[in-house]
Formats: structure tokens, sequence, C-alpha cells
């Protein structure tokens, strides 16, 4: 395990990895501006083995019902790795690889592997979950915390979704898709063509978060930060939309942030 801070530059851009802090992005700074909130808990954590909240903590591989636990009652939230310490296995001075070995409470063996590559233009966060034992259910998303405030200037959020998933009481989704409604959000959306969502702070600086996964989270309730959440599947998506990690079939998945100085 690390607990080591690894920070990789490139041009005017620094991103500082913490391999002991759940393998995050702690932080992320272009021309000497912060775009990514700090703290322990935000900065931009992968969110492995599933994303968002899982009913009840419970989800269905095959006849077994598995359970999690409970760390946003009454449903699981966000995967395992961001409570976890990760290992390095490669650095450069652009470059991080990192892998997580997946334990209890998660049911079944496998590891997770990260590359986070920075650029002067953009940062890319490549992520695989692989077995080589049983197969199971996954996802792969991240979690990002954008400063709604950069450089004195508050963020405007555009994207163009083909639906949003309907938000039942209970925050997840009932399975209706309806036509995407004005903010404040804490829901998914739906692009199918791939996540492409563009995060504008006037007169500094223009960042465009995308992959060619279809699902997107866009949370923006809280008064200090914005998350865009690209992942393989929706919340609850290990019961609604499960994708099966095999011996020969890893889950592998990638977003990019690209900015340009305005």
């Amino acid at each position: 395990m690390s607990n080591e801070d690894i920070t990789l530059t490139a041009g005017d851009a620094e991103a500082v990895v913490e391999a002991g802090n759940g393998g995050r992005v702690g932080a992320l700074r272009v021309g000497g501006l912060d775009l990514l909130r700090r703290g322990e808990r935000f900065g931009c954590f992968p969110m492995v083995p599933w994303c968002g909240r899982i009913r009840d903590g419970r989800f269905r591989d095959g006849a077994v019902v598995q359970h999690m636990p409970l760390n946003a009652p009454p449903h699981a939230i966000h995967g395992t790795a961001r409570d976890g310490a990760w290992r390095v296995a490669r650095r450069a001075a652009d470059e991080a690889v990192l892998t997580y070995d997946l334990v209890d409470p998660w049911p079944y063996p496998g590891r997770v592997t990260q590359v986070v590559s920075l650029s002067g233009s953009a940062l890319t966060l490549t992520t695989a979950v692989e077995t080589y034992d049983d197969s199971f259910p996954a996802q792969i998303g991240w979690h990002p915390w954008f400063n709604r405030e950069v450089g004195g200037e508050a963020v405007r959020l555009d994207f163009d979704p083909a639906w949003q998933e309907e938000r039942g009481d209970d925050h997840l989704p009932t399975g209706n898709r309806v036509d995407p409604k004005p903010g404040p959000w804490d829901d998914c959306f739906g692009m199918p063509g791939g996540v492409d969502v563009t995060l504008t702070w006037p007169g500094r600086l223009e960042l465009k978060v995308t992959s060619p996964e279809k699902w997107v989270v866009v949370y923006d309730e809280q008064e200090a930060a914005v998350c865009v959440e690209p992942q393989t599947g929706p919340p609850n998506g290990l019961n609604t939309h499960p994708r099966l990690v095999t011996p020969l079939e890893p889950l592998e998945a990638t977003t990019t942030w690209r900015w340009r100085r305005l």
C-alpha cells in the first residue's frame, strides 16, 4: 500500500494523486487555478465496483443476493475502492498507475487498475476491473467535485442529454426515461453518443468532460462544488444494467477532461 501523494506536471498543469486516499485525484491546477474542491472526501475519486446507490445495499448475482454495507442508509453508495489505500505500480512525471485489490465487504476477488495521465491541456482517467476467478457484475465511474467558482467566476454547465432517468423519492432511477428537466440536479442522464459536458468559468477556463460511456450523473445541489460523473451504468445499475467481469473480459472505461483558457 502507499500513503504517498504523487504530483504530476505537464505544461502549466499540475495534478496531485492521493494513492492512500482512495486513489483519488486530490487536486488539479491549471495556470494556478484550482479546478477541484480539496479535502479528504473531495477531489475526484473512482467509483468502483459500483456507481452511486445500490437500493437497500442488495444486488443479485444469478441466484445469490449479495449485501453491501449501508453507508448511505438505506442504501450503499459509490463502491468500496474509495475507502482503501491503492498501490503505486508505476509513476512518471506526467502519469501514475495505481492498483487496488478488491477485498471484503466486496464478495469477489478482483483487481482494479487506474491510469492517471496528464498533458498540458487534458487529464485522462482510465480504469479497469479484472478477475482471475469468479465472474461478477461491476460498474466503473468517477466522482469529481469541481469548484463552483474558479478565479472568482461561477461555473456554467452545458450538455444535451437524450433523456433523464426519472428519479424516485429514494433518489434511485425508477426505470422510466423522461425528457431532461432544468436543475438543480442530483440526476442521471443518458448520452448514447458518449458523455459530453462542458463546464465554463467565464473569462477563465472552459473544461469538457467526455467519455465513451453513455451515462452521466450531474449533482449541483451543493454551494461549493458541482459534480459531473461519467459512469458505465446508472445508479442501482448492478441490479438494472449489470456489466459482467469475467476472467477473459475485464470491464474498462475512460474519461477525459480537456480544457482551454478563455
